[in-house]
C-alpha cells in the first residue's frame, strides 16, 4: 500500500516559524495567569479615520462592488496611485503598465521570484531582513545570498564587499528602507549608489518601500524611483495597510518596471482575482485625503516612540531611538541570546516580543519590539521589562 506524506519539502526550506512559536509562549505565559502586552506583530491597533470606513461602508451595501475586480487592480485604483506617486516623490508613471494592485505588499513579494526566477537562479536578501524575502525564494527554488546589514554600517549594504562572482549568479537584490525589522533608513544619494550597482552587475533593484509614510522627526524617505533612470532596472512596494491603517483590507501596490510588473500580473491572473473593490475604493480615498488633507500617522508612532525609548532607558536598558517604522531593534542585554530572552520575557512577564535572529543570522543578539499599543501599555511594559532585566538570568 502506498504511503503518503501530505507536507511538502518546501515548508521546511521556509525558514524560521517564529510567529507561530511566539504565539505558542502567549499562550503560556497565558496559562501562568500573566496578561499579554503584543509588541510582537506589527499590526495597527488603531482604526482607519472614519472618512474611510465610511467609504468602506458604503461600497459595501453596493450590489456592483462583490464582482470579480481583475488582478492588476481598478483603472480608478491604478490612475490614483499614480496621481499619489507624482505628488509625494515628483515621479511619474503610467497607471496601464507601471503601476499594479497587490493584497498587500507581502503578496508581491512572495510571489516575485515565481514570476521572474527559474530554479537555481539566486537573489540578493538582506539581513536582518523581512522573513517573507526568503520565503519567496525557498518557495521559487531561488537560492538565497545573504547581504550584510551592520550596525557599524548604519545598517546599509557595502556593495563593493559583494565578491563579483556573486553579482555574476544573482539576478536580483532586494532592499529595504525603512527598514522591518531595523528601522533603518536611507536618503537619496544611497539609492543612486544602489542603482548605479545593479545597472553595473545587471541585476533588478527590488525595493521595498512599505514604511515610506512611518518617519519620524521631519524625515520624507524617499523613493528609488527617484533617481533618472531606475525604472529601467527596479521596482518598489508600497503599502496602504500601513500608512492609512487598512491592514485587514489587504492591499498594496507594485510600481516600476513594465516589464517585471507583467511577469507579475501574469502570474497573479492565474492564482487570484484581486482585491475587493470596496477596499481599492477606500484606498483611493485614503490617497487623496494624503494630496489634498494629509493625516499622517507617523506622528502617533513618533509620540509612542519617544514615550517607550525614554521609558526603556530609564529602565536601564539603553537602547537606541528608531528613525522610522513602528518597530524599535535593539540590543539584548549582555549574556543572552535573542532567542532565550524574548522567550523567558515573554512567559515571565508576558511582554510579547520577535527574537532578531528570526530575521537572519545577523539578527541574533538583537530583539525587535513592535510600537502597536497605546502609551500607557508601553510605559507597563517598560516597567516589567525592566524588573526582568534587573533579576532574571540568563540560560548559560
Amino acid at each position: 500500500m502506498k504511503s503518503f506524506q501530505f507536507r511538502s519539502d518546501r515548508l521546511d526550506r521556509l525558514g524560521s516559524a517564529i510567529f507561530a512559536e511566539v504565539a505558542e509562549w502567549k499562550r503560556e505565559a497565558r496559562d501562568r495567569g500573566l496578561s499579554v502586552i503584543n509588541l510582537d506583530i506589527g499590526s495597527p491597533d488603531q482604526p482607519p479615520e472614519q472618512q474611510l470606513r465610511a467609504v468602506l461602508a458604503e461600497a459595501s451595501l453596493r450590489s456592483d462592488t462583490y464582482r470579480y475586480p481583475g488582478t492588476e487592480g481598478t483603472l480608478a485604483f491604478r490612475e490614483t496611485v499614480a496621481k499619489w506617486f507624482e505628488h509625494r516623490f515628483r515621479v511619474q508613471l503610467d497607471p496601464n503598465t507601471e503601476v499594479l494592485s497587490l493584497m498587500g505588499t507581502q503578496d508581491g513579494l512572495a510571489h516575485l521570484p515565481l514570476a521572474i526566477s527559474n530554479p537555481g537562479d539566486a537573489a540578493l536578501l538582506p539581513d536582518p531582513g523581512y522573513p517573507v524575502y526568503g520565503a519567496g525564494l525557498a518557495v521559487a527554488g531561488v537560492e538565497a545570498i545573504p547581504l550584510p546589514l551592520l550596525e557599524e554600517n548604519g545598517y546599509l549594504p557595502d556593495f563593493d564587499a559583494v565578491p563579483q562572482a556573486v553579482w555574476d549568479k544573482v539576478k536580483f537584490m532586494i532592499l529595504n528602507y525603512p527598514s522591518n525589522p531595523l528601522s533603518a533608513t536611507a536618503d537619496l544619494a544611497f539609492f543612486e549608489r544602489a542603482v548605479h550597482t545593479a545597472r553595473k552587475h545587471g541585476v533588478l533593484l527590488v525595493h521595498d518601500n512599505a514604511y515610506s509614510e512611518m518617519a519620524f522627526d521631519g524625515l520624507r524617505p524617499p523613493s528609488v524611483l527617484e533617481i533618472p533612470g531606475a525604472i529601467d532596472i527596479a521596482i518598489e512596494f508600497h503599502s496602504v495597510s500601513k500608512s492609512y491603517h487598512l491592514a485587514g483590507t489587504r492591499l498594496g501596490f507594485a510600481v516600476g518596471n513594465r516589464d517585471v510588473l507583467s511577469s507579475l500580473r501574469a502570474l497573479k491572473n492565474n492564482i487570484d482575482f484581486g482585491v475587493f473593490l470596496g477596499a481599492q475604493e477606500a484606498a483611493i480615498a485614503a490617497l487623496e485625503m494624503d494630496i489634498h488633507n494629509p493625516k499622517p500617522i507617523a506622528g502617533l508612532y513618533e509620540g509612542r516612540r519617544d514615550v517607550f525609548v525614554q521609558a526603556l532607558r530609564g529602565q536601564g536598558w539603553e537602547v537606541p531611538s528608531p528613525g522610522a517604522t513602528m518597530f524599535l531593534w535593539a540590543r539584548v542585554p549582555e549574556g543572552w541570546s535573542s532567542r532565550t530572552f524574548s522567550q523567558s520575557l515573554l512567559t515571565s512577564t508576558g511582554v510579547a516580543s520577535i527574537p532578531g535572529n528570526a530575521f537572519g543570522e545577523r539578527g541574533e543578539g538583537y530583539v525587535r519590539l513592535a510600537l502597536v499599543e497605546p502609551e500607557a501599555v508601553l510605559l507597563e511594559a517598560a516597567e516589567r521589562i525592566g524588573a526582568f532585566i534587573r533579576t532574571a538570568q540568563p540560560d548559560k
